[in-house]
């Protein structure tokens, strides 16, 4: 005879879709793996233990393949199919393959980066704490509840903090350190206060119910709700350097080794868009009134102070070009913020969200590929100043037009034709939305931004100080250069690829 025990514990069973969360569970192995196999691998060895991690990234992207047949969800309440903790749609394949194909070549570029650093950097230990990272950031595009959300962004942010300062006997990269490291918990707790808000005032976690039952708050809760949305957000804004969370930018990223530098400018801010993505149109769409005017505003002083930031940028001074592309980041999270503030007011909301998600892929192909040159240029010139790349184009030639190329995407001018594809894409959202205004600031910052990105692609062609130094480029550094190189190039030449990725398919 049964126990009445035996039916419980039958309905708390949950089926897991193995195919479906592949990519991030492959990531996690391989961090496993890595981490057990460093103790047993000798030390003239080591650089096994990056190949693998490469392998392990590029298994886990091609994973995202299979998936592309149709939606799957996994990790689903019992009672009700429809209301699942992890879905794998098409705009979680999308920014999977953002956050793993970034740290693929994240991963390439920290291969050379190792060989160079005296044993510096101790491999073992980074490259697990990449990969953990990578995991997380995996998860987080396909959480559909709020625990799982927050707790992959913890999983991609804490190991993010120990990279930063992993340097032995850096005091620079012990600051960043603990300076991304402080400002990130603050921002996390002041987060989950307003997870506690919003289930407190609802009842669940998972972002479908949220959504139907957020609206049917009562009179003497509704301050609660609209506090607790506010300070969800905080969390996320602070993952994609949004103004005022954005002081810790600049001095992380000079501190980081660079390819982590690298890492945090496109996959960091893959994770905080995704997020504010899921907290504001799918979990709190009734919510508009709130953080549509809040993303607006964070939208204007982001790109504002960003490009005000990049400006002031001497090219002389040291870790100059690392701080321009920093600030440049900050100024590109404005314009990101700009088609989900439109969600807000659009009858269409996909395809202002689509908006987003298209100007991310392009700005993590070309970012990636400007750290990437960067990463080049400071094996040799270790101030990585922007004064350094004078003359470039004598010494390494496609290097040199590469990066070019690379700026002028960023910039939105032709030949980066991708680039200034996804700003139109952005302009169209906040036009279409109603706010012109936003517009505006948006193509007024455009043209600000031109300044600083042409004046450094017109120092690569000048004509060298002193004798030309030649620039040896190792085959991993060369493969990240190429691949973005290739990337950017494809999307210029057929922009409307990039429209595919505007049906996200979260409604």
């Amino acid at each position: 005879m049964s126990s009445p025990a035996q039916p419980l514990a039958a309905s708390l069973v949950q089926s897991v879709d193995w195919l479906a969360i592949a990519p991030p569970t492959i990531a996690a192995v391989v961090a496993l793996v890595v981490l057990v196999a460093d103790l047993f691998v000798a030390e003239h060895r080591k650089a096994l233990l990056g190949w693998a991690s490469v392998a392990g990234l590029a298994a886990a992207t091609v994973m995202l393949l299979p998936l592309l047949n149709g939606d799957r969800s996994t990790f689903c309440l019992t009672g009700d199919a429809a209301v699942c903790s992890y879905t794998a749609d098409r705009f979680t394949l999308v920014i999977q393959f953002l956050v793993l194909g970034g740290a693929l070549l994240s991963a390439l570029l920290s291969v050379t980066a190792l060989k160079d650093s005296r044993k510096e950097l101790p491999e073992g230990e980074y490259w697990f704490l990449l990969l953990s990272s990578a995991a997380g950031a995996a998860l987080l595009p396909a959480s559909r509840d709020l625990a799982t959300l927050i707790v992959a962004l913890e999983v991609a942010s804490l190991p993010a903090f120990a990279l930063v300062g992993l340097r032995y006997g850096d005091r620079k990269s012990s600051e960043a350190a603990l300076k991304f490291f402080l400002s990130s918990v603050t921002a996390t707790a002041v987060s989950l206060m307003g997870v506690s808000f919003v289930y407190a005032t609802t009842g669940t976690l998972y972002l479908t119910q949220i959504a139907d039952r957020i609206q049917d708050v009562g009179g003497q809760f509704h301050t609660l709700a609209q506090t607790g949305v506010v300070l969800t957000l905080v969390g996320f804004a602070f993952k994609t350097a949004a103004v005022p969370f954005h002081f810790w930018v600049p001095d992380t990223y000079v501190g980081a080794p660079l390819p982590i530098a690298a890492y945090l400018s496109v996959i960091g801010k893959a994770v905080g868009f995704s997020g504010l993505i899921l907290i504001t149109v799918v979990a709190l769409p009734s919510y508009a009134d709130v953080w549509g005017p809040a993303l607006a505003a964070l939208a204007v002083l982001t790109m504002t102070v960003g490009n005000a930031g990049a400006l002031r940028q001497q090219a002389t001074r040291a870790y100059s070009a690392v701080r321009l592309l920093a600030w440049s980041s900050v100024g590109q999270a404005g314009y990101l913020l700009v088609p989900i503030a439109a969600a807000a007011y659009s009858g269409d909301a996909e395809k202002s969200i689509g908006s987003t998600v298209a100007y991310a892929l392009m700005y993590g192909a070309v970012n990636l590929g400007a750290f990437a040159v960067a990463a080049l240029v400071g094996r040799t010139k270790s101030l990585n100043r922007v004064a350094d790349y004078r003359g470039l184009y004598a010494s390494s030639p496609l290097s040199a037009l590469l990066l070019a190329f690379f700026l002028l995407c960023l910039a939105g001018l032709p030949p980066g034709i991708i680039g200034l594809f996804a700003k139109v894409t952005v302009f169209a959202a906040a036009v279409d939305a109603g706010l012109g205004w936003l517009a505006v600031v948006m193509a007024v910052n455009v043209v600000i931004a031109l300044f600083y990105y042409l004046q450094w692609t017109a120092l690569l062609f000048r004509a060298p100080e002193g004798e030309p130094e030649k620039h040896r480029v190792p085959g991993p550094v060369t493969a990240a250069i190429a691949l973005t190189g290739v990337l950017g190039i494809v999307l210029s030449g057929a922009p409307q690829l990039v429209l595919r990725f505007t049906d996200t398919g979260l409604f």
